[in-house]
């Protein structure tokens, strides 16, 4: 099953072309990684697909229906943005964070349900934040706090989840805590979700499929192992690279 389907999609800001006649599907049920050098488009395509950006040109279906025809509130029910840098959450708790992913499903007057609470209390235990719940959002670890994040989109209950760059603040052993979580999420809950990430080699580790672009344009996408080879890896980072296995037999890239 497709989850989104791209054509020809351009994206322009002024005196400049963003993204550059994309064309590719992204499937449903993955783990997918939008990789590149910077400024290669990888933000500017994921804020596409969010409706953050309006295309210049081509099209973009969600479900296969183009994304100009879904109501705002029904794409929030289906699909969760998280943003680089994420507003400030000041003074709240983690609870209350999480409770925010229920904004789609009973407004800003609408009075939280049994079916609402619910929802919060099942994201928090799929997150492992129960006993952080009473915590503020501001008090905790930056593994943590993307915990709590990525709750309010499981709480939300949208089955496609859109990361932008989610572990380029954290430590090693949080990068790896955050995106565990991710794949958990999609293998164990059936969800999709497409995120930005900077490190190849993570996002061969983590990753079910990978999307590449250079400059704009799309310069590969397949499984990991279609990645980690260093003709194509040369190719999106233009430079030469070699692909070395660790102790488990994974597959290691690292400059020539």
């Amino acid at each position: 099953m497709t989850l989104f389907r791209i054509a020809k999609l351009s994206v322009d800001v002024p005196g400049r072309r963003l993204l550059d006649d994309v064309t590719l599907d992204l499937p449903a049920g993955r783990m997918i990684a939008l990789i590149g050098h910077n400024g290669s488009g990888k933000s500017t395509l994921l804020r596409t697909l969010a409706r953050q950006i309006a295309p210049a040109a081509g099209e973009v279906r969600f479900e296969d229906r183009p994304l100009g025809q879904w109501r705002p509130r029904d794409y929030a029910r289906r699909l969760a943005f998280l943003p680089q840098h994420p507003p400030p959450a000041e003074g709240m708790t983690v609870r209350e964070l999480v409770a925010l992913g229920r904004y789609p499903w009973h407004g800003a007057m609408g009075r939280f349900s049994a079916a609402d609470e619910a929802a919060v209390a099942g994201a928090l235990d799929e997150c492992g934040l129960r006993d952080l719940a009473g915590r503020i959002v501001d008090t905790l670890s930056g593994g943590e706090r993307q915990r709590a994040w990525l709750a309010m989109m499981v709480a939300q209950a949208a089955h496609a989840l859109l990361l932008d760059e989610p572990i380029s603040a954290l430590d090693i052993a949080h990068q790896v805590e955050v995106l565990s979580l991710v794949r958990r999420m999609c293998h164990a809950q059936g969800r999709s979700a497409i995120i930005v990430l900077h490190d190849v080699n993570m996002a061969a580790r983590f990753c079910d499929h990978v999307v590449a672009l250079r400059h704009g344009r799309l310069a590969m996408q397949g499984t990991p192992a279609d990645l980690m080879r260093p003709h194509t890896l040369a190719a999106i980072y233009g430079l030469p690279m070699q692909v070395l296995s660790d102790a488990q037999g994974r597959p290691a890239a690292l400059p020539a």
